[in-house]
């Protein structure tokens, strides 16, 4: 079996021209991690955790250290990861003073017996697990500062429908042994109510992964992929013998005619087809296979180049 990563930045209005070029080069360095992990033999599990990582230590992004601000200017963040093999699952959320949600995801799937820790619980956890703890201030950033007091000043509370809000990292993966995985992390929506949970740790909203349909991650409004159950109905669509660009399609224009949802999703099949698709204006996506890299942003965008 071919490897296969794909990897998304989230869904987002237009990237200014200043910060594409930093964006473009996350995205590129998250897709070639994940890649590089397969290539040398190491699980699809292993492949995801590592290229979400790169993502969520990137500042430009909207996970870890990036993640933007809840209605109290704190962070919360939130995180799931997927095992196709077994359909292993952990799941973390309203996390605060850890780098990497997602490691901490993948703990609970393979260090207890849950799949899904929130909040003081999890915190425990990452302590018992020997997680560092680090000063929420080392995850905050000018930029999201700025985007919390120009919501507030502009919208005098929430606009969680704004296109500008959707904003989540993930990555799929295929191994060359067959098997797939997910993981997806987000700070969530800014100026969100505190304690607000969006789809990226729920298992079929914000991703889900089994060797014998494919594996998804999702990104947009997460209320209105909670409603739809974005990234298992994308899985629907795949049993049923639709292409990949089909089953994303017919997904996402779901959740759009339905509840006006914007969003988008990257997706591999079992085979190794994948595809990135999206409604909102732009999303940020890469993906490896054959040694070719893949990259885009806005619509009709795409490059691809050998890797070296």
């Amino acid at each position: 079996m071919k490897p296969v990563v794909v990897i998304h930045g989230g869904g987002a209005s237009n990237i200014s021209t200043e910060r594409k070029e930093r964006v473009r080069q996350g995205i590129i360095k998250a897709a070639k991690e994940g890649y590089n992990i397969l290539r040398q033999g190491g699980s699809a599990v292993d492949a995801v955790e590592g290229a979400v990582t790169i993502l969520e230590n990137d500042p430009e992004f909207n996970a870890g250290c990036g993640s933007v601000l809840n209605a109290d200017g704190d962070i919360e963040m939130d995180a799931s990861i997927m095992d196709g093999r077994d359909l292993s699952a952990g799941a973390v959320s309203a996390v605060r003073c850890i780098a990497n949600p997602t490691k901490l995801a993948r703990l609970v799937m393979e260090k207890t017996s849950h799949c899904f820790l929130t909040d003081q619980g999890a915190a425990k956890f990452a302590a018992d697990m020997g997680i560092p703890k680090i000063p929420v201030e080392q995850l905050v950033t000018e930029r999201t500062k700025k985007h919390l007091e120009k919501e507030k000043y502009e919208k005098g509370g929430q606009n969680l429908d704004c296109p500008k809000n959707l904003g989540t990292v993930g990555a799929v993966a295929l191994d060359c042994r067959g098997n797939l995985a997910y993981a997806t992390s987000t700070g969530g929506i800014v100026n969100k109510m505190v304690g607000r949970v969006g789809d990226s740790p729920c298992i079929g909203s914000g991703g889900y992964a089994d060797n014998n349909i494919g594996a998804v991650s999702t990104t947009g409004h997460g209320e209105s992929i909670l409603k739809v159950n974005l990234a298992r109905l994308a899985l629907f669509h795949i049993e049923q013998g639709k292409s990949v660009e089909e089953a994303a399609d017919l997904s996402l224009g779901y959740m759009k005619s339905r509840l006006k949802g914007l969003g988008g999703l990257i997706l591999i099949n079992k085979t190794g087809d994948w595809v990135a698709r999206w409604t909102s204006t732009s999303m940020p996506w890469a993906a490896v296979k054959d040694g070719k890299l893949h990259v885009g942003i806005d619509l009709d965008e795409t490059t691809i180049t050998d890797l070296c």
